[in-house]
């Protein structure tokens, strides 16, 4: 299923969209507006789209934009040599590359992925669409869901059909970084003769340093994905990176359609990897962490709300809600989750989302930081619906528990 059915929620300015991992802070754009009237210093760094232009097809090839997205990434953190254009492909957001590797590496109805879940779902929708049987490794749910590279490396012994490695990190739903020494061992694979595909996409919430982008210049064998649609809080123009050697690179621009990026997105990606627009996202994002950090301290204090799971190293956090209140006992209930679940939406215009059938997820909602306004809309209405729930004995809608499985599977669908 889609991300969000935008029919139902709108952002029409009563809504609070916390469901979809989106910058509730905007675009990192200067967009020279101060009152709506238009700041002429700003109006300097407006991106420039040549609208007379756009009667021609697009540059194919997105030089500039490669050579900006290298430039941002060589931190020279994890290595002293530095990436150049030719080790990126750029497309249609992460989507485009994750099923891009698929066609390139994967021969339909032999070869095969491994994922590690819970994870992003799309890998199995690409997967699914390509013809590529998927052979899942999951994380540890006892160790706060890091994945287990021994166990994937046995698998990748006992299966040489598996072509692809898909690792989320941070992971969603689980918010966590996975340690560098861990992709390493997979990397190092004495046989294995596939690539360690690292999807990066909210990469910009964690630690400076964290991403392994120019690793790639050190490990032909690995990929890392990256998009601007989340710290960069420009979802809406589609725009993804993947970084890999020149010759993965290379062959996945020779596999795109020609002008698979727009004159429009390129200009806009290209305007928010200035300097003064990179000054706006970390502005924004130290915002986001500030929000993140206040959820933390203030959801526990809720009736109901139970531990969180995973990391905290992203825009989201995964939590449990419980059938009845700590201090009697409450357990994580999918039921109780999918109540406040729908309450929010339904009632009160707060949009979360449900993961309560993810594996070690029982129970869990996963929610996006929103602004100051927004999570103060979040605490207060869950609180209220908790607070109901708890004062009624509210646990589920009368229609019995096969009725309850299919809500939860139908909720828990929702991809993003």
């Amino acid at each position: 299923m889609c991300a969000r059915i935008l029919s139902d929620y709108k952002d029409d300015g009563t809504n609070v969209l916390l469901d979809a991992n989106e910058n509730a802070y905007g675009p990192s754009l200067n967009l020279g507006l101060n009152d709506g009237k238009s700041n002429r210093k700003a109006d300097l760094h407006h991106p420039e789209i040549d609208f007379l232009g756009l009667n021609r097809y697009p540059d194919p090839h997105q030089a500039e934009l490669k050579r900006l997205l290298c430039q941002f990434r060589n931190t020279h953190t994890h290595t002293t040599k530095d990436l150049a254009p030719g080790n990126l492909f750029v497309g249609v957001g992460s989507d485009e590359a994750i099923d891009a590797l698929l066609r390139c590496f994967c021969t339909p109805g032999r070869d095969k992925i491994l994922t590690c879940p819970p994870t992003y779902g799309m890998y199995a929708v690409s997967a699914q669409v390509n013809d590529v049987e998927v052979v899942k490794v999951p994380r540890d749910t006892k160790r706060a869901f890091q994945v287990r590279p021994e166990a994937i490396n046995a698998t990748l012994s006992s299966d040489p059909s598996i072509k692809l490695v898909y690792i989320c990190s941070p992971g969603n739903p689980t918010a966590n970084l996975v340690p560098k020494s861990d992709i390493q061992k997979v990397l190092e694979h004495p046989t294995w003769n596939g690539i360690v595909v690292l999807d990066e996409a909210y990469i910009d919430f964690s630690p400076d340093g964290a991403s392994l982008a120019e690793w790639v210049t050190e490990w032909p064998n690995l990929v890392v994905m990256q998009t601007l649609s989340k710290a960069f809080g420009l979802a809406g123009i589609r725009l993804g990176a993947l970084f890999a050697s020149a010759g993965i690179a290379r062959l996945l621009n020779n596999l795109k359609a020609p002008y698979n990026v727009s004159s429009p997105t390129s200009a806009l990606a290209t305007a928010a990897l200035q300097p003064e627009n990179l000054a706006i996202m970390r502005s924004n994002r130290a915002k986001i962490l500030g929000q993140r950090d206040r959820m933390l301290r203030e959801l526990p204090k809720i009736s109901r709300i139970g531990r969180f799971l995973g990391g905290t190293a992203s825009n989201f956090l995964l939590v449990e809600i419980l059938d009845k209140p700590r201090d009697q006992g409450g357990k994580a209930s999918n039921e109780s989750a999918m109540v406040l679940y729908e309450g929010l939406a339904q009632t009160r215009g707060v949009v979360v989302r449900f993961r309560g059938k993810e594996l070690g997820c029982e129970g869990c909602l996963r929610v996006t930081v929103g602004t100051s306004s927004e999570v103060d809309r979040l605490l207060a209405e869950s609180r209220s619906i908790l607070q109901h729930m708890s004062a009624e004995g509210v646990t589920v809608k009368d229609g019995g528990e096969r009725t309850e499985g299919k809500r939860e599977q139908k909720a828990n669908n929702i991809i993003a």
